[in-house]
């Protein structure tokens, strides 16, 4: 048997890249798939009439496997709701939620139209929300009714919301958002046993490569440490059984390299004591904080080189 035998995932933005990866590695394990993806640009605009998400139900089922499409928004209220009772009606359940979806509109921040801010906080950070939600609901009303419940949920950070990429301020703070919903999701649904985790892969996809210098570059025969199916195997272990105990957990992934968060923890403390800080003390005082590490700008991960 596979690790996900007879388990059911849905996966947003599954047409491609990283979610059409993670869908036929969780396939590949048994699980039966709802593969969700509208079909939408790597900017979010028009639709791809071919159908990015039924080319990888096609794929699956050509494989002996599982799997129905969706092509629905997850940032739509009404959408989540129907592609989590779709995984329900279609395969008699739901225990995996791996959200995925998501696009960018990168921009300077004071160069931002309000629609690049509002479409890239919907589609990231409420598209996390609204599947979540209605996936919570589910496992909640099952564990009331007695019944053992099974869920994994799986977010997808990145990154830029953990450090702040330059030119990303609409997208890292959608993902810095996911971060703390993660840990806030992890917290209310540990009493029924469902976990909370979210990975910030690192990988070549039409975001990517229409982002980051030298992402579309691979030496002839080196490993290629971009390729999103490097990144599912992580997206494996925590819909499986055997990551039952990790929750609340933010996991950074590249290539052969997982490493994981630890969030944000004092780094120094100065105290006044029974009163507070003068201004003027602090003028004089506050450097202490900075004893241990530099004032300026926090480090980025290796790696990385933005475009112009």
């Amino acid at each position: 048997m596979s690790m996900l035998d007879g388990r059911t995932a849905i996966v947003t933005g599954a047409g491609r890249g990283l979610g059409r990866a993670h869908a036929l590695l969780l396939a590949s394990q048994g699980a039966r798939i709802v593969v969700n993806d509208p079909g939408v640009a790597w900017d979010g605009a028009g639709k791809d009439e071919g159908r990015p998400a039924q080319q990888v139900v096609d794929e699956i089922v050509a494989a002996g496997g599982e799997a129905v499409a969706n092509f629905d928004s997850v940032a739509d209220w009404k959408g989540a709701d129907g592609l989590v009772q779709q995984a329900v009606d279609t395969f008699g359940g739901l225990d995996i939620l791996v959200n995925n979806a998501g696009f960018v509109r990168d921009k300077m921040f004071f160069n931002l139209e309000e629609d690049d801010w509002d479409s890239v906080i919907e589609v990231h950070l409420k598209g996390h929300f609204a599947p979540a939600r209605f996936a919570a609901r589910y496992w909640r009303a099952r564990a009331k009714a007695g019944e053992e419940v099974y869920g994994r949920l799986i977010n997808t950070t990145s990154e830029s919301g953990l450090v702040g990429n330059f030119g990303q301020a609409n997208y890292a703070a959608a993902k810095a958002g996911i971060s703390a919903l993660t840990v806030v999701m992890a917290r209310e649904l540990a009493r029924i046993g469902v976990t909370s985790n979210a990975i910030a892969p690192r990988a070549r996809t039409r975001m990517t490569t229409q982002t980051f210098a030298g992402y579309g570059q691979v030496e002839e025969g080196a490993f290629d440490n971009r390729a999103p199916e490097h990144v599912s195997p992580l997206v494996g272990w925590l819909a499986s059984p055997a990551a039952a105990d990790i929750t609340g957990q933010i996991f950074h992934v590249y290539g052969s390299v997982v490493s994981v968060f630890r969030g944000w923890e004092v780094a120094a403390t100065i105290d006044a004591g029974e009163r507070a800080w003068t201004t003027e003390e602090l003028v004089t005082e506050g450097p202490r904080l900075f004893a241990d590490h530099d004032p300026g700008l926090p480090p980025t991960l290796p790696g990385v080189a933005a475009k112009d």
